[in-house]
């Protein structure tokens, strides 16, 4: 009996030709989807020395791809702990997604995100709602997120199960018409004349190595519409629509507006805070409660509303006898 090794078989060069499902789609994203557990700086030294090739020719990262090319892939080492691995589908976080499904076909999945899981794996996170989706549905080849939400966040969120309808949701974030509610309970009385917040904002990294977000005139543009949903002691219930989609944009303009979020470990008040927990409040409150977009494959326009987490509204009724 020959010796057993921890060698990887040796691995072949690929010829893939793309269909239609990818075109349009760089070469880069192309080989990070197709090429799961590989490294992304790896991926990008193989097209650099032109290792990867299209219709036997060099290309750059941002090469669009065409029905009908023909790409050449060299083997490439997956990292023998890879942190692309699927979760069991029978694991209690993933397998209670399935219950959090508020819309499903052929072509997309529209969720209801718990607070607490992150969108995808990464950064120290073993795995996140798409590798979990990934697991309870083996059999579908293609699932990918349309937009993120923050890991503290919950809502709706779209998974596009095609290329093409991933390409025409995107074309829709990026021409700002699919429209975006959240609610939120904030501190204080918010003023029904502050409808609106135009302030840009700048990712910045602190000493400590933490990334946050600040309202920065060096930063890009971002703008939120607000909207007093219900007024309680010291507190409002407001519904926030971002018009552009910037990192952590309704909390950071939240907090511009003098009315932080509760619970916001970033950008909340202590006090406020400390108040909250007292009536039960566990998370940030922020929730993604509506999405309205034109579905590509039925040429209808579609709304799904995401219902708030029980103890979310356990909160709100206690706020309402004090």
């Amino acid at each position: 009996m020959a010796p057993m090794t921890n060698e990887q078989p040796r691995q072949k060069v690929q010829i893939v030709e793309i269909d239609e499902e990818y075109q349009g789609q760089r070469i880069d994203n192309y080989l990070r989807t197709r090429q799961k557990g590989v490294p992304k700086s790896l991926l990008y030294r193989v097209i650099r020395k032109g290792e990867v090739r299209v219709n036997k020719k060099r290309i750059k990262p941002e090469y669009k791809l065409q029905a009908g090319d023909l790409v050449r892939i060299p083997p490439m080492r997956i990292a023998e702990r890879s942190d692309n691995a699927l979760p069991p589908a029978s694991l209690n976080k993933v397998s209670q997604l399935e219950e959090c499904i508020l819309y499903e076909d052929n072509y997309l999945i529209a969720i209801n995100k718990p607070a607490g899981i992150a969108v995808h794996g990464g950064s120290g996170v073993t795995f996140g709602l798409i590798e979990g989706l990934r697991s309870l549905r083996p059999q579908q080849k293609f699932l990918e997120l349309v937009h993120r939400l923050d890991k503290e966040t919950s809502g709706v969120l779209l998974v596009a199960k095609r290329r093409s309808t991933l390409k025409h949701l995107h074309d829709q974030l990026r021409a700002k018409t699919m429209n975006k509610h959240y609610l939120a309970l904030v501190r204080g009385e918010w003023q029904s004349h502050d409808k609106q917040v135009a302030a840009p904002l700048l990712k910045i990294t602190l000493k400590s190595g933490e990334r946050i977000v600040r309202v920065n005139s060096e930063g890009k543009p971002s703008k939120t519409r607000f909207a007093i949903e219900q007024k309680y002691d010291g507190a409002t219930l407001i519904k926030a629509s971002p018009i552009t989609g910037r990192t952590h944009q309704i909390r950071v303009h939240c907090q511009h507006a003098g009315h932080p979020i509760a619970c916001d470990e970033k950008y909340g008040e202590q006090r406020f805070d400390e108040k909250m927990r007292q009536l039960g409040l566990k998370r940030l409150f922020l929730h993604a409660a509506q999405l309205t977009f034109f579905h590509p494959n039925q040429e209808a326009t579609q709304t799904v509303d995401a219902p708030l987490a029980p103890h979310l509204k356990e909160c709100l009724a206690k706020l309402r006898k004090i």
